[in-house]
């Protein structure tokens, strides 16, 4: 049917991994966490870790001799693609993916930024930056969303039973402006507050395209809706590894209250649980076993259309691979997705996945949740730099009612 995001079809000789960190150091353990958060590259047997880097570095007759170990430090690791695509969603688009990873202090967790912008044939601008800053001693964690879309796309209507016959194109623009402080309590365990805007305008809708009235026209259509509030969050985090885990678990819970008198068109509340949990399985081998929970609820009040929860709506866009983004949308949304991913090749550059996963949607706010939508499928990764742990997720998911799509991702999927 459909790509989540911005598909990468093209990018054999525009590769860039960028290397910027101290050689030889050994990782700093964290008191805190119950695995060591760190990157640290092992070597089975006589083979070490490689990444497409290393294969560049090859043809040119560069090679790192056997033994040498990487670590993140102080200094950023930089994962760069940049690339053209192509999704059904967007046209033909140009797009860089990358992430920058770094330690503030020796003690601290691994930082990061996320990138992501690109211009499509369709006009589209999609310029979203995501970061995850943890200060000396882990004491606080800043969680920063900044988003801007000029972005045209499509609303097949309320609920996980909405039809894919009632396609509606839809028009808007959207800033976000999010900012969250995390304040350690003990342990593993953060909670703080944040501050949110999300602004869509020029909003408007084509109509659908089999001539009915669409559920946005009955949902009550608005030319700009403004959503600002306060969000009090709460969070247990004991991976080894934010951009690309083998083993612990997360939690995030996120409970946001929009208010008029800070600018919300209307006042409304909704709760966000992310729950993710990793294993070893075999306990002995690399490959890794992942589960994930996400459930977003609208908990009272009448969000705007385009506030609703919906699919690949997600931090990440990355909820309901088989399914383009936005093809269900609701009230409330229950999600739940389970991936194996395991080594190809002994140095791991190569890997693969497979992967299922659920969702189930309500309609209007005060209505049930309906039938759920399975998607599944595999997918191949390569790794783009062996220092991050960061691989080029490539992956084909497939759904119900003929819909499936090519899903391209810098770092796992969750």
């Amino acid at each position: 049917m459909g790509i989540n995001k911005t598909s990468i079809l093209i990018f054999a000789g525009l590769l860039i991994s960028i290397r910027v960190h101290a050689q030889d150091k050994r990782y700093i353990p964290i008191g805190h966490t119950k695995y060591k958060d760190t990157i640290l590259v092992t070597h089975p047997d006589t083979t070490f870790e490689k990444d497409i880097f290393d294969v560049i570095g090859s043809i040119f007759g560069e090679s790192k001799k056997p033994g040498k170990v990487d670590s993140v430090t102080s200094k950023p690791v930089i994962s760069i693609i940049p690339a053209i695509g192509y999704t059904l969603q967007t046209g033909l688009a140009g797009t860089i993916s990358g992430n920058v990873i770094f330690r503030l202090a020796p003690d601290t967790r691994i930082s990061t930024i996320t990138v992501n912008p690109a211009y499509t044939q369709n006009k589209q601008v999609i310029v979203p930056i995501q970061s995850n800053i943890w200060s000396k001693n882990n004491k606080y964690d800043f969680i920063g969303d900044f988003r801007f879309y000029k972005y045209p796309q499509s609303s097949f209507g309320l609920g996980s039973n909405s039809d894919r016959d009632n396609e509606n194109p839809l028009v808007y623009s959207f800033f976000r402006f999010h900012e969250t402080v995390l304040r350690n309590i003990s342990g593993n365990f953060y909670a703080g507050l944040g501050y949110i805007f999300d602004d869509r305008w020029n909003m408007y809708e084509k109509g659908q395209l089999n001539g009915k009235t669409s559920d946005y026209e009955r949902y009550g259509p608005v030319s700009r809706a403004i959503s600002t509030g306060i969000t009090f969050s709460g969070l247990y985090d004991s991976r080894d590894n934010p951009i690309n885990a083998s083993r612990g678990f997360y939690t995030s819970l996120q409970y946001r209250d929009n208010y008029t008198f800070l600018g919300s068109t209307t006042a409304w509340r909704s709760l966000i649980v992310d729950v993710r949990k990793y294993f070893r399985f075999p306990e002995s081998s690399d490959n890794v076993l992942a589960f994930w929970s996400y459930n977003w609820l609208v908990i009272n009040g009448r969000p705007a259309y385009l506030d609703l929860p919906a699919t690949g709506h997600d931090p990440s866009f990355t909820t309901g691979r088989g399914y383009i983004q936005g093809r269900f949308r609701g009230a409330q949304m229950v999600y739940l997705e389970s991936e194996y991913r395991f080594k190809i090749t002994r140095n791991g550059l190569l890997g693969g996945v497979a992967f299922v996963n659920g969702e189930s949607f309500s309609a209007a706010p005060g209505t049930a949740l309906q039938t759920v939508q399975p998607g599944f499928g595999a997918g191949l990764r390569v790794k783009l730099n062996k220092v991050s742990k960061t691989n080029i997720a490539i992956d084909y998911g497939f759904g119900r009612e003929g819909s499936k799509g090519l899903f391209i991702n810098v770092g796992e999927v969750f």
